[in-house]
């Protein structure tokens, strides 16, 4: 993992890019700016600039900015997205992370999931702890690629950290360091594989089966593996496949081994490449008194242009 710290003068440098920000554009609106976030982020500091180009190019699989900035009357934590939407909660925080995705590459949402928005916010929502979206608590979230169903997933998942006060840990397992036996990598290679939507894009009441692709779930160059996988959504593609079904399970037990806790600091933003890491979150026990975990949360395109290549279906993307 390779992290920056980000300089005293260096923050007082992308608080002067908000401050144009809201002067220029009035009240914020992360889609709408979305297209004009790159031209802006060309003024982020020249270090983190060249932070971003260089691990791009050593496909560097996790990538930490620490000491972004903060407001420093920082609201609540909101009890779930919508309240935040509602609110407008962390205005700032959400320019910061539109600027810094947009150093890295093109952020982009989905048209359902939270209404759209560009930056999404990840905290805990009452009634759904034990959800499988980023509004859950109690449950762990699994360990998954970025919305592993779709064609033109994220190539990284952006999340900047406003509050973490009891240290949960965001955690990851980077495919270098699976060590699969060969056989296993063999049936994990073969389009053997169902990677259905998971309840964020579809709701809690069922998959849009219609919508899923049959496919591997290890590809890309033998040196240096690419995943793509949700252990909740991931299933054999014929039903009576054994080995397929034992070769997730056989993978989930590797995850396990090689896993990763990364603990995010109020002003971290942590980048997740999503082709060569799977993510989640530990469990933990939400107050709902305004202390809770808080991030907000952006999918970042190398090239904006995949999803114009894409149509019915795919057209739930919002750029």
């Amino acid at each position: 993992m390779k992290r920056l710290v980000i300089e005293p003068n260096e923050r007082r440098q992308i608080e002067w890019l908000v401050d144009d920000v809201l002067d220029e554009y009035g009240q914020w609106d992360a889609v709408q700016f979305a297209s004009h976030a790159k031209a802006v982020a060309e003024s982020l500091p020249i270090r983190v600039r060249q932070f971003f180009r260089r691990s791009q190019t050593a496909e560097t699989d996790l990538m930490v900015l620490s000491g972004l900035p903060l407001s420093p009357e920082l609201e609540p934590t909101p009890t779930g997205w919508d309240m935040a939407e509602k609110i407008g909660a962390g205005t700032r925080e959400e320019i910061v992370l539109s600027l810094i995705a947009a150093g890295l590459g093109e952020p982009f949402a989905w048209g359902d999931q939270q209404n759209g928005r560009i930056v999404h916010d990840v905290c805990p929502a009452p009634g759904m702890e034990r959800s499988e979206t980023s509004q859950s608590s109690t449950a762990p979230l699994s360990l998954h690629t970025e919305d592993a169903f779709h064609p033109c997933r994220c190539d990284y998942v952006a999340l900047f950290c406003l509050r973490n006060p009891d240290k949960v840990g965001t955690t990851v397992v980077r495919a270098d360091n699976l060590n699969l036996p060969e056989k296993l990598a063999e049936i994990l290679s073969e389009k053997r594989f169902y990677h259905r939507p998971d309840q964020s894009h579809i709701g809690p009441h069922g998959h849009d089966t219609d919508a899923v692709d049959v496919d591997a779930i290890l590809f890309g160059p033998p040196e240096s593996r690419y995943l793509r996988i949700d252990f909740d959504d991931t299933t054999a593609a014929d039903e009576n496949d054994q080995e397929a079904l034992d070769a997730i399970a056989e993978l989930y037990k590797y995850s396990v081994a090689a896993l990763e806790r990364v603990v995010l600091e109020p002003g971290d933003a942590i980048f997740v490449d999503n082709y060569r890491v799977v993510h989640g979150r530990e469990p933990f026990e939400p107050r709902y008194d305004g202390n809770d975990r808080w991030l907000k949360r952006v999918n970042v395109l190398r090239d904006i242009r995949r999803m114009f290549m894409l149509t019915g279906e795919r057209s739930r993307i919002v750029a």
